[in-house]
Parts: structure tokens; C-alpha cells; sequence
């Protein structure tokens, strides 16, 4: 159907509700005698009269009433279905789907889910764990959350964590019998737990940071991860040393199970985003998630940090 026959059958019906034109012209925001020239020009089109009109009154002709006896269930579903929407934006409901890496999913959305789906208990929560940037448009995500360079120019971010530090960790097994790193070029002796971003992706270059200068070093070692939770694991399991967010490895360094070593090289980085397009009519069950993540960590912007680890190049 083209958009001139919905504009015309509305017209229609507003002036066989108010059996007046001009009435039926306040209601549609136009002049009356612009509702005139659309009815004739309609009935013209299809080549059945609708309406009897005389300079004091309208009446629908059989046609007209047979036409809107059919017109009327699906204006009233169209009503309906726009009301649906308008107290929607009062009450959070329906799917909202989120992209995120697999560190914001622990650090951020498992932390608060359940709170969220019990304020809201008309929201489906679905959460997609990745590391490679998407378009989460064209995936049909509502949001994403990684680091803030992911999102595209004219996205939204808002930021959900703080400040990052890089940690550099091995397990006391691994480290037995064998020298400390004391600066990155050490880690040449060593095994080391590589990451790569996707199964065709490039290895993530470590990044370290000292006296203002910025280094990435290509590492070598024996077992190769695409997941964080992964690359930990294999460290604690002592099959090499692993760089990481220190958020990510703090249960393990303070039951001692990890060491960490090149403190004083690690960088801090800037943190995690939740990014989504636009600024009109975010989805109001986004809008409430974003509320409750803003509530809960209330964080500032900080200029000047470095990239986050384990991004895309």
C-alpha cells in the first residue's frame, strides 16, 4: 500500500467519525478545504463515491459505510498498537539485547542483572559476549559495552567502569626455578600466554608504559586463547605468564594463587563504555539499564588514558 492511500483513508475516517469537515480538519491539522480537494481527489482515484455532502451537512453513502465498517477494527488495532508504544516509554518492556565483552559481562552486567530483571519484570535481558567490534546495528543489538573506540562516530558512549590497570601475572609454579621479569625485554625467557582476538586476528601486542613512554611487545609461548577467563586459567594452571585487567586476576593475586610481576611497567587504561546509536528515543528498557548502571557506579570521564587490552588494532 502506498503511503498516499493511508494518508487518504485517514482522512476518510476522520471525517466519517466527525461527519463534519470541518471538524474532521482540526483533528488531521489541516484547513478544511484542503480535507475537501484529498476526499474528492480520493474518490476520483478509486472511482467510488464515499461521502453525500451539501454545504450544510455529510453523510456517508452506502459505499463509505461499507468501507468503514471494514476500515474501523484496524484503525482501532493502529490505536491500540500506538498506545501500546506510548506506555511503553513509562513501563520498560520487551528484548533488549546488548554486545559485550566477556570482561563487562563479569564486571558489569552480572553484577546488576538481577536487580534489573526484578525492577523490570517486562524485560527479556539477552547478552551477547564477544571481543571482536561488531556493528551492532546491523547485528541488531540495542547496545554494546567494550572500550570506548569501538563505538562509531556518531554513537553514545556512557561510561560504565573506571580506570584500568594492565596486571602481568604467572602462577608461584611457573615462576619456580626461574628468574622474575624485571623489565618487558625479560619476557623473552619466558613462556607466555598469547591472546589472539579472532580465529583469523592478529596476537595482541602486550603494551607497557614507563617514564611516559609507551612500548608493545610481541611475546612468545605455547598455548594461544581467544578468552580472558581462558588466558587466566592457563596462568593459574602455571603454563605461562598472562597480561590482563587487574580487576580481572584480584581474587587470584590475593589468594596467592597468581603472582604479578612488571608493576611498575603496567598502564592504566581508560575503562569500558556502554555505546548505542543516537540521541532520540533510545529504547526506554536501554534508558533504565543505562539509569541503573549510572546509579550504581556514577563514574567521570578521564582524558588521556591508553587503549584497553585485548582491542582490536
Amino acid at each position: 500500500m502506498r503511503r498516499a492511500d493511508l494518508a487518504d483513508l485517514a482522512a476518510f475516517v476522520a471525517v466519517a467519525d466527525n461527519l463534519s469537515f470541518r471538524a474532521a480538519a482540526s483533528r488531521l491539522g489541516v484547513t478544511p478545504s484542503a480535507l475537501s480537494h484529498t476526499m474528492r481527489h480520493f474518490e476520483e482515484r478509486i472511482g467510488v463515491r464515499l461521502l453525500n455532502r451539501t454545504t450544510r451537512s455529510v453523510s456517508l453513502t452506502d459505499a463509505g459505510l461499507r468501507l468503514l465498517g471494514r476500515l474501523r477494527p484496524a484503525v482501532e488495532q493502529i490505536s491500540q498498537a500506538l498506545d501500546d508504544l506510548k506506555s511503553e516509554q513509562e513501563h520498560p518492556f520487551g528484548r533488549l539485547r546488548l554486545y559485550v565483552s566477556h570482561f563487562a559481562g563479569v564486571a558489569v552486567i552480572a553484577p546488576i542483572w538481577a536487580r534489573f530483571l526484578s525492577t523490570f519484570p517486562d524485560v527479556q535481558l539477552e547478552v551477547h559476549t564477544d571481543e571482536a567490534p561488531v556493528d551492532i546495528v546491523a547485528k541488531g543489538f540495542d547496545a554494546g559495552i567494550g572500550p570506548k573506540f569501538q563505538a562509531a562516530a556518531d554513537m553514545i558512549a556512557v561510561r560504565v567502569t573506571g580506570p584500568m590497570k594492565a596486571a602481568v601475572v604467572g602462577a608461584s609454579a611457573y615462576f619456580a626455578g626461574r628468574r622474575l621479569p624485571c623489565t618487558p625485554d625479560d619476557l623473552t625467557q619466558h613462556s607466555c600466554v598469547q591472546y589472539r582476538l579472532a580465529g583469523d586476528g592478529a596476537v595482541f601486542e602486550w603494551v607497557f608504559e614507563r617514564d611516559g613512554k609507551s612500548r608493545r611487545i610481541s611475546v612468545d609461548g605455547r598455548i594461544t586463547v581467544n578468552d580472558p577467563d581462558l588466558a587466566v586459567r592457563a596462568a593459574v594452571d602455571g603454563l605461562g605468564i598472562v597480561y590482563t585487567v587487574e580487576a580481572h586476576v584480584d581474587p587470584f593475586l590475593r589468594t596467592e594463587q597468581l603472582v604479578r610481576v612488571l608493576e611498575d611497567w603496567s598502564p592504566s587504561f581508560e575503562g569500558l563504555f556502554l555505546y548505542y546509536p543516537g540521541h532520540r528515543q533510545v529504547p526506554v528498557a536501554l534508558r533504565a539499564l543505562i539509569d541503573m548502571l549510572r546509579a550504581t557506579h556514577g563514574w567521570a570521564p578521564v582524558k588521556g588514558s591508553s587503549e584497553i587490552p585485548f582491542a582490536a588494532e
